[in-house]
Order: structure tokens, then C-alpha cells, then sequence
């Protein structure tokens, strides 16, 4: 991927690895757009030590965001686990460290959104959805959601809100995403990367 590349940031955290496939998801739907791509990020886990725990590289999975990936992007996915109704500590712990960003309006005028995984089907899927778009707004970001013409939101009896995608993950064995949820996610990443193309 060149420097020159438009590319939707596609950012989250995930645990157990429910919140990551959503990202997978999301990045299908942003590809569909021709000339733009997805670049997909995680955040490291926080930790109480003070001193550096972790590899600079993680052993798996999507590479760890740098500010750069965010203050280049064309567009913005940021994806939680929920965490007592709001997003995890690493995702914010991340954007915590941007007010450079901010202070410059790096991010301003782009297209954003957001979405997560929970564990129980009422466990707040919507205010960490409603709570994650606060620092997109404090950016100077567009709000992008999920509108109800998307057939699988009138259909889903998981996850999927107009507010952005969700899912739906049991509190036990871990439930993949059922393909309501999947076809929420890409419409969502197509109609990010069609709107960072028109307002870029």
C-alpha cells in the first residue's frame, strides 16, 4: 500500500476476537469502493505495569495503529468491545493521544463512525456506539451510520443498529456473526468509503 493509497481506517480493540472479524467485515464492504481501500488497525491492551510490556509487533492479527494511519486516512471505523456501556481503555487510551490531531484538524470534515460486539443482547450496544462517536465529533468528523434501507437492520434478530453495526456475541461460547450482522458491517464499510470519496 503506497503512501498515495485513499484508504478508509478501519480501528478497533477486541479481546476474543469478535470485534476484529466485524473490522474483516467492515474492510469487505470498504473494497467494494472502487479506489479506495481498507487499511485495518488495532490498538495494543493497556496495562498497570508502567514499564513497556509489549512487542512493537503483535504476534497476530492486524498490525498497531499509529497516529500517522489515522491523520492520513480518507475516512474512519473505530470498533469496541463494550465496556459498561462504553468503548474498551486501549481504543481510548488511543485516541486520548491525539489531541495533536485535533489541535491541527487533521481529522475534520472526514467521515466516521462506529461499532461493537457485546456480550448480552441488551449489554449496551448502543450508548458505546452513541459514547464512541463523542471524540469523532470533538474531531470535527462526519457521522456515518447505518440507514434502515439496508435490508438486514429491518431483518436482524442479533445485532445491527442505525446507529452503526453491532453485534451480538452470547455470554458463554462465543456466537459467530450471523450473516444479518456480516451484511450490515459491509454495507456500512461501502457507505463510508462512498462518502470519504465525495467529500475528499
Amino acid at each position: 500500500m503506497s503512501s498515495e493509497t485513499t484508504y478508509v481506517l478501519v480501528l478497533y480493540y477486541s479481546r476474543s476476537g469478535q470485534t476484529a472479524e466485524m473490522a474483516r467485515q467492515i474492510g469487505r464492504g470498504v473494497a467494494r469502493m472502487p479506489g479506495m481501500e481498507a487499511r485495518i488497525r488495532t490498538v495494543p491492551p493497556v496495562s498497570p505495569n508502567t514499564d513497556a510490556s509489549l512487542p512493537p509487533v503483535p504476534d497476530e492479527g492486524a498490525p498497531y495503529a499509529s497516529k500517522d494511519d489515522l491523520a492520513q486516512c480518507a475516512g474512519l471505523a473505530i470498533g469496541s468491545p463494550t465496556r459498561f456501556g462504553n468503548m474498551a481503555a486501549p481504543l481510548k487510551h488511543f485516541l486520548d493521544g491525539t489531541g495533536d490531531l485535533w489541535l491541527s484538524g487533521a481529522l475534520a470534515g472526514k467521515p466516521a463512525g462506529a461499532f461493537t460486539s457485546t456480550g448480552s443482547l441488551h449489554g449496551g450496544q448502543e450508548t458505546t456506539l452513541l459514547t464512541m462517536m463523542m471524540p469523532l465529533l470533538h474531531h470535527g468528523m462526519v457521522l456515518c451510520g447505518v440507514p434502515y434501507s439496508e435490508a438486514a437492520l429491518n431483518e436482524t434478530s442479533s445485532g445491527g443498529t442505525p446507529y452503526g453495526p453491532s453485534h451480538w456475541a452470547g455470554t458463554g461460547e462465543q456466537l459467530p456473526l450471523t450473516e444479518h450482522e456480516k451484511a450490515i458491517c459491509q454495507s456500512f464499510g461501502e457507505r463510508l468509503a462512498t462518502l470519504a470519496l465525495k467529500l475528499r
